[in-house]
Parts: C-alpha cells; structure tokens; sequence
C-alpha cells in the first residue's frame, strides 16, 4: 500500500524538472542527497526540512520515514536530481533540500564520551565526511574545524558521511590555535596525531576529556596547532606501510581510545 503522501506526489511529477530547479544551491540552502544521508537527516529532526526530491523507488524505501516528518516529496526521474546536482553525485534516487545545522560555539559541546575530533585544515570532502561518519560511530562528543580550509557541511561531506553529519556537533572556529587553547583552560588533553611521534597511541597515558587533533591532508598538522598539543602520538602500523590516510587513521585512533575505557 502506497503512503498517501507518495501517492499525492506523483501528481507533481510532471513539474519536476522546473521544481528541480526553483532553488539554487547555496544561499543557506544546504543539498543532501544519498539514501543514507538524507534518512538520518529526516529522522534527526536537527535541521528545517524544505523540500525532498525522490524517485519512486526511493521514496517508497523512505515511505515510513517521510510520513512521520510530514514531508510530501516531488516524485521525479533520477535523471533530473542528475542534471541539478552533476553525473558525479551519487544521489541513489533522493534529495532533500534544507536548512543547514545550526552554529554551535565550544562552550556549547555537550561532554558525553570526553572525546572530540579537532581537524586542522582537512579541505577534502570525503576525508570530512568519512571523520564525521567515525566520530558518530564511536560517539565523539565533536567536531571542530576551521571556517576557511574547510569544506563545505552539504553535497560530498554528507553523502561521505552517511547520515553521520546529523549526529555529531560540528564546531567552526575562526582560529584553531585559540581554539586549542579554549580546549585546555577547559580541561582537555590536547593529543595530535604524527606518523613520527616517538610515543605511540597506545601506550601514551591518557585523561579524559580529549581533543584528538588531526593534521590537512599531506601536510599534516600545522607548526601553531603541533605547539599547542600537550603531546604528540602515532599509530603502530607493523605493516610495510608506515601512515594512513587520514579518515581511516581517525577512526583507528577513534577505537583505541574507546577501548582504553575498557583498561
């Protein structure tokens, strides 16, 4: 049985290329797209749901989920979200438009894990997407980034992070330096990540609360950002391959410190 809210799309259908196109990207607009991403920001309930764009497969997959946000999707092609969002975007059938998350300051992380995520200039998309996917999994309390050197929280960094921006506060600072030193009047243990370290992760001792500082792509962390870390920390690799791309070394780190709880 078809939701009546799908079934009275379907009478949109024709228009759906104009609708497509009603809406510019940007201009406080955010573009979410994917199943996954576009799932968990409806059931969240974080963010102003404007309107949802969806194949008829698609939205019957999501019918339960669009019925309790009291969404009423436009029922298009999946060629049209194709032509509004690029041959490159893997939408599978949906997307939603919306506001973006609400701005949040440091003062506003709410300490649960006493672990958060700080990322020093991390300008790739999927690398973003792929940390804010970690940090929900294993329950970071945070995210925080710099407002220039990063990208943009819609499009790539949702869909990479599959529905794990909904989840987990993202904090935008103007300068991660002064935010480093916010951290530690407030108590936290400033730990950056270095495949040279001399200490490894493992056997560095640890304190809660905990900022993980994570360096750009390549780079690595800045010479400022490795000054105000309390200490520096690599991963044991023993494989041939001594460092790992950043998103997947987050998320290795990410499970060491959750099961040092346990210790």
């Amino acid at each position: 049985m078809r939701h009546p809210e799908i079934a009275a799309a379907g009478s949109d259908r024709h228009q759906s290329t104009k609708a497509l196109g009603s809406r510019p990207a940007g201009g406080g607009v955010a573009l979410i797209y994917g199943f996954h991403a576009v799932r968990e920001a409806i059931r969240a309930g974080r963010r102003k749901l404007l309107d949802l764009y969806a194949t008829p497969e698609a939205a019957a997959k999501l019918a339960d989920d669009i019925a309790r946000a009291g969404l009423r999707p436009h029922l298009v092609e999946g060629r049209d979200i194709t032509l509004r969002l690029g041959a490159g975007a893997v939408h599978q059938g949906v997307l939603l438009e919306a506001l973006p998350l609400p701005a949040l300051d440091l003062s506003e992380i709410e300490e649960q894990s006493g672990i958060v995520v700080v990322l020093d200039q991390i300008t790739d998309p999927h690398n973003a997407g792929a940390i804010l996917r970690s940090a929900a999994a294993f329950g970071a309390d945070a995210v925080i980034m710099t407002k220039r050197h990063a990208p943009d929280m819609t499009g790539v960094v949702a869909k990479a992070a599959s529905g794990g921006l909904e989840h987990v506060a993202v904090v935008t600072v103007a300068n991660l330096a002064h935010a480093l030193e916010r951290l530690r009047e407030d108590g936290y243990l400033r730990i950056g990540l270095d495949p040279e370290a001399e200490q490894s992760l493992a056997s560095a001792l640890l304190r809660r609360p905990i900022a993980l500082v994570l360096g750009g792509e390549g780079k690595g962390l800045r010479r400022l950002t490795r000054e105000k870390c309390d200490c520096l920390v690599r991963l044991e690799t023993p494989g041939a391959i001594k460092s790992l791309n950043v998103s997947n070394a987050c998320a290795v780190a990410l499970a060491l410190l959750r099961a040092n709880e346990t210790k």
